[in-house]
């Protein structure tokens, strides 16, 4: 007598199972994102003054920089173990890491999700040219995760400027933070992170606009500005520390950050950015891994909408 098979249902069943688990591993697979995925290219998922809501994971990069629980500044991921910054969020603080956090992959600040992910600062290291005076030049500092984190389609990794870029007046680029969206005025819940398309302004234009007499150059030579002259839309109380972004052959770059300004919105007086393009050789001196894209054909930025 012939040993009886199991029955035709328990196959069925096996298969199922079987086909299941591979489904699973094939979606798993599809959704791992490298140790060192592609900068400044968003996986995109389906309060600057006058700005509007950004899209969830548009800027992967963007991070809150919390002090005592608190949004304090904004700032961009360059690796898995590095953020960049303004110098001037830690004035009176930089020895005391333990008083901040950064918050990655959240989107709204008031609703960050369980995707997001909240890490300690083990340091933050100022430019040591950065004299910690209110518009002083140098005004970028990078802040030393307490562990790596894991990449996901929300936490990604911004590009630096190479050398062969190029920021002609009137070039469009965006900020993104969860500032004011006027002076005095914070972010309303949910603290939505907001996006505001800036075009680069002519750098002897934004000297004189902010013209201190002889001898007292305001704007610097490691400076940019952006910006509208008419004020309305700008970068605000909150905002500091965020990322002055331009895509140049598909990649977002950082070319600034969000450093000082007279006022929000006001006339004549754009927002001012630490430039990369200027400190770019300091950091990669301390960080390791950080990307550098450029221009393909080697002729910098292009006026992009």
């Amino acid at each position: 007598m012939g040993v009886p098979g199991p029955p035709p249902a328990l196959h069925g069943g096996r298969l199922r199972v079987l086909t299941c688990l591979l489904l699973l591993t094939a979606t798993l697979n599809a959704a791992n994102i490298p140790v060192s995925p592609d900068c400044g290219r968003p996986q995109q998922l389906n309060r600057v003054v006058g700005g509007e809501d950004s899209l969830d994971g548009q800027w992967p990069w963007v991070v809150s920089i919390r002090k005592n629980g608190t949004h304090h500044c904004a700032g961009s991921l360059l690796t898995s173990r590095w953020v960049v910054t303004a110098a001037h969020c830690f004035k009176g603080y930089v020895n005391q890491p333990s008083l901040f956090s950064v918050l990655l992959g959240a989107w709204q600040l008031g609703n960050p999700g369980s995707r997001s992910r909240q890490v300690g600062i083990a340091w933050a290291l100022p430019h040591p040219r950065y004299s910690w005076m209110e518009g002083a030049r140098a005004d970028i500092a990078l802040v030393r995760l307490e562990h790596p984190i894991q990449y996901s389609e929300r936490i990604l990794p911004i590009c630096l400027p190479d050398s062969s870029v190029r920021l002609p007046p009137n070039t469009n680029c965006w900020i993104a933070g969860w500032g004011s969206i006027h002076d005095g005025v914070p972010l309303a819940l949910p603290q939505t992170l907001q996006k505001l398309k800036v075009p680069i302004i002519d750098s002897e234009v934004c000297s004189r606009l902010y013209w201190r007499g002889a001898g007292q150059e305001a704007i610097t030579e490691d400076m940019l500005c952006a910006g509208y002259l008419e004020g309305e839309r700008d970068a605000c109380l909150g905002d500091s520390g965020g990322p002055l972004m331009c895509q140049v052959d598909g990649a977002w770059l950082l070319v600034g950050i969000i450093s000082w300004g007279e006022g929000c919105a006001e006339r004549n007086r754009p927002g001012v950015y630490t430039s990369l393009l200027a400190h770019r050789s300091w950091v990669q001196r301390v960080v390791q891994g950080v990307q550098l894209r450029g221009h393909s054909g080697g002729s910098g930025a292009s006026k992009r909408s």
